[in-house]
């Protein structure tokens, strides 16, 4: 069985750690080394030249400088190469106007950033039966 590609866009470097110390021990991912903002996650997706090698799955933080979650997934979405990829959008305060507007934009799911190894477990688990029911 191939490794889920998970490729997360958060500028916080704490949240980066939370990330991947919460999530590394899963036998079922692949986590991408991180990126600060979508600019970059732009830059490294185009370096990427198989699409085969491409993310199965992208999460972004909301508030990222250059550019923010939601202006990231609307160009994902633009796009014919990465328009397929399911994203998440997730942010430390995830209110109803911006799940209502992420979800209008093609996010699979918009989440409030978990704290805990299991709320962080819990929403990739979420995040993927979602998104393979669709495909």
């Amino acid at each position: 069985m191939d490794l889920i590609r998970i490729f997360l866009a958060e500028d916080d470097v704490d949240d980066q750690e939370l990330f991947y110390d919460f999530l590394r021990h899963r036998t079922d991912l692949k986590l991408m080394p991180p990126v600060e903002n979508g600019v970059c996650l732009f830059h490294v997706l185009e370096s990427i030249a198989a699409n085969n090698e491409l993310p199965h799955f992208i999460i972004l933080d909301q508030n990222m400088p250059k550019r923010g979650g939601l202006a990231t997934l609307q160009l994902l979405k633009k796009h014919e190469r990465y328009s397929c990829i399911p994203v998440m959008i997730y942010s430390t305060y995830a209110d109803d106007v911006l799940k209502k507007s992420g979800r209008e934009m093609g996010a699979a799911m918009v989440v409030q950033k978990p704290i805990t190894k299991e709320e962080y477990n819990k929403m990739i688990d979420l995040f993927l039966k979602l998104d393979y029911q669709r495909i």
